[in-house]
């Protein structure tokens, strides 16, 4: 019978995971589409919470370089839930994440999202593959949604930290 089990990641790859994470995020935090584009691969990908897809490292920067010119972008708060292994050299790490508009103190919780990031190890380091923004609406489960809203209101004034 074969193993269908999924490998372990090390502890040290757990940590470069969610330290690309957190500085997308960060870069997101600071206005700065470079920052935010650098921890993708050359060819990696990003769709935003309204379903946008930016493909490749250049492009993310340029497209989120122009939305920071144009708009007083939210910022980011978030909590990595967790990273697996999904085969040698990729690796998939889950968050929740929340946005307190520019100017507020409160997150909106319309634009609260689950967060996937699938990241790759090539030989040259780890970088982000694929970064998916899904809204966390909960349709049907608005106590799921309430809980949420908590969770990251808990989260305000921390940032994006690694976890």
């Amino acid at each position: 019978m074969n193993d269908t089990r999924l490998p372990e990641l090390s502890s040290g790859d757990e940590n470069a995971v969610r330290a690309l994470h957190h500085r997308a995020l960060e870069g997101w935090n600071r206005r700065d589409g470079s920052a935010f584009a650098g921890p993708f691969a050359e060819d990696g990908e990003v769709v935003g919470h309204d379903g946008t897809r930016h493909c490749g490292r250049s492009v993310i920067a340029a497209e989120l370089g122009r939305i920071f010119a144009d708009h007083a972008t939210p910022e980011y708060v978030a909590e990595v839930r967790r990273v697996r292994a999904l085969g040698a050299g990729v690796a998939q790490l889950d968050a929740v994440a929340g946005l307190v508009p520019a100017d507020a103190e409160d997150l909106d919780p319309a634009l609260n999202a689950v967060q996937t990031v699938i990241a790759v190890n090539a030989g040259s380091g780890w970088r982000i593959a694929l970064m998916q923004n899904t809204p966390a609406r909960f349709d049907l489960r608005p106590d799921l949604a309430a809980a949420l809203t908590a969770e990251l209101r808990g989260l305000i004034g921390r940032g994006p930290e690694p976890r």
